[in-house]
């Protein structure tokens, strides 16, 4: 073999080659500064994804995602009880405000020093009880169909956000709903499904529009596009391939379109990667492992056992032709067990013919590594979901306290941010677009000079959203510490009655002031924990009178 061609620099030298030698790829030398960066080796060289723009690599793909997505939490219980898991932990069935309006700001804008504490406490509850009668109206007058209460559709709208990626609602106003026994605000929550929002006539996005959002120079939405009729509503074949253009606010500010979705890239501006959707496969996976388990083992179930005879059928007719002695042994077989049927009560006797045995088929299902399989394939699907491994799989027989409480503890981080991010995006524009209409209907306690709300919105709306308590898997030892922390300045009454009961510390506190009230006006001794205060009890000796 004649030897390859070198080729020379000025100084002589034989130049490198211009890219590696095939030799060098199969010694396995280094082809690039960084493992992931490699094209040669046996494990990346086939590994090349594109390198998708944000809005492009989920726009395109978004329907097929979701309706798989869809598919799983419809028909799989794993799938199923995680999204329920998720929203029982983050919203529950009473997602609500604790107004909490920023006085020092609303102070500093009107220079007015009647905004203070005392005065955000009065303002709260007014606001608050203001609010429990549009949101909780028996006549479900805050929802465009009348069928939920406000914190019903919270929940909703966070079930389409883990499912398919984007929660969507329109606010309403119909002031044709005002009146006697009938709604009190004309402000209207309408849920709308996310498969509405798309480019009109299902146009490639543009420049300013992207997945139905129509967007400025800089990437901020500035309106919808949302069909009149889901494209899946065969009788609404004209309204499915209208669209209106919605937008996304007032000039003054009134939110119109409540859009949240959790972006991962900057730049999107859709969902569609709910929660389920980096599992997907592997959840089908187990979807149909559990079916191939399940029929095997009613197949094992069923065919039980089986008689075995002396002789092999297909054998002793090679060996015998059409002889009329193998005929005649299966026809007596036949006859034997026609004639001896003896039964034993509801039982049948088995009385086999000569030669023949009964062999039992030995069920080994399900197979010896299906549970480890199963475990190792819920794992994932936990950590993908932000949940621990026992609230997927509902199991807990294998963990002790402290593991439970350090999975769950993990777990409980993931749910806050979650609520608080869809209390920020979601229910604050909701619950800003009603204050507005409130301002205007209600006496709300204010001083003097107070701004306009729509001077200071933001001040106004400020408040935080208390959903379901976390919990505690041993109440004894979760109390005393969270005793422990508040007696050390380290936490409030408010902070612990909402993160670990779920309750405000408020109506909490109103309810022992009755209950020690109740004590006292039936003559009965005081527990111990209505000794609060110094105030002495009933077992108290009181000290003599000084002369």
């Amino acid at each position: 073999m004649s030897n390859p061609v070198q080729i020379l620099g000025p100084d002589g030298q034989v130049l490198p080659p211009a890219r590696p030698s095939r030799a060098s790829m199969l010694s396995g030398s280094q082809t690039s500064p960084y493992d992931a960066a490699d094209i040669f080796s046996g494990q990346m060289e086939a590994w090349r994804p594109y390198l998708w723009s944000p809005d492009a690599q989920l726009n395109m793909y978004r329907d097929r995602i979701v309706s798989r997505t869809r598919d799983l939490v419809r028909n799989d219980g794993w799938a199923a009880g995680s999204v329920t898991r998720v929203l029982d932990n983050a919203i529950g069935a009473n997602f609500r405000p604790i107004v909490k309006p920023d006085y020092r700001a609303l102070a500093q804008i009107s220079g007015n020093t009647g905004f203070d504490a005392d005065w955000a406490d009065a303002f709260g509850r007014a606001v608050e009880a203001s609010w429990r009668r549009w949101a909780n109206d028996p006549g479900r007058w805050a929802d465009a169909q009348r069928h939920l209460n406000i914190s019903q559709l919270m929940r909703l709208a966070f079930r389409h956000k883990l499912v398919d990626g984007d929660a969507l609602a329109i606010m309403r106003w119909m002031p044709d709903r005002v009146g006697p026994g009938r709604a009190h605000y004309a402000t209207v929550v309408q849920l709308i499904d996310p498969d509405r929002l798309s480019n009109p006539y299902q146009r490639f996005d543009m420049m300013h529009q992207r997945g139905g959002v129509e967007i400025d120079e800089y990437g901020a939405a500035q309106g919808y596009w949302i069909r009149k009729a889901h494209q899946g509503d065969w009788w609404a074949a004209a309204q499915g391939m209208t669209w209106d253009y919605i937008p996304r606010e007032t000039a003054w500010g009134r939110p119109i379109v409540v859009h949240d979705f959790e972006p991962e890239r900057a730049g999107q501006h859709r969902g569609g990667a709910g929660i389920l959707t980096p599992i997907v496969q592997r959840l089908k996976m187990l979807v149909k492992y559990d079916s191939t388990e399940l029929d095997a083992a009613i197949v094992n179930a069923i065919f039980g056992a089986y008689i075995e005879s002396p002789f092999d059928p297909e054998f002793v007719q090679s060996a015998l032709g059409d002889s009329a002695e193998i005929n005649a042994y299966q026809t007596q077989r036949s006859d034997f067990h026609q004639e001896r049927k003896i039964m034993l009560g509801e039982a049948r006797m088995p009385i086999l013919f000569p030669g023949e045995k009964i062999n039992a088929v030995n069920a080994t299902r399900p197979a010896a590594n299906f549970k480890d399989f199963e475990s190792a394939v819920l794992r994932n699907v936990a950590s993908g979901m932000g949940l621990s491994a026992q609230q997927v799989s509902n199991d807990w027989s294998d963990v002790n306290y402290s593991s439970a409480r350090g999975a769950l503890l993990e777990a409980w981080k993931t749910l806050a941010r979650r609520r608080d991010e869809f209390a920020q995006n979601f229910a604050a524009p909701v619950f800003s677009a009603w204050l507005e209409e409130a301002f205007e209907a209600e006496n709300f306690p204010l001083p003097p000079g107070a701004p306009e709300f729509i001077e200071a919105r933001a001040a106004y709306s400020r408040c935080r959203w208390m959903g379901p308590g976390r919990g505690w898997i041993d109440p004894v030892k979760e109390k005393e510490g969270a005793i422990l922390g508040m007696d050390g300045g380290l936490s409030t009454l408010e902070n612990e009655a909402a993160e670990n009961a779920g309750e405000d510390w408020e109506d909490i506190l109103d309810q022992r002031r009755r209950e020690v009230q109740g004590f006292k006006d039936r003559g009965l001794e005081p527990p111990t924990w209505a000794n609060l205060g110094g105030m002495p009890s009933r077992q108290t000796v009181e000290a003599p009178e000084e002369a």
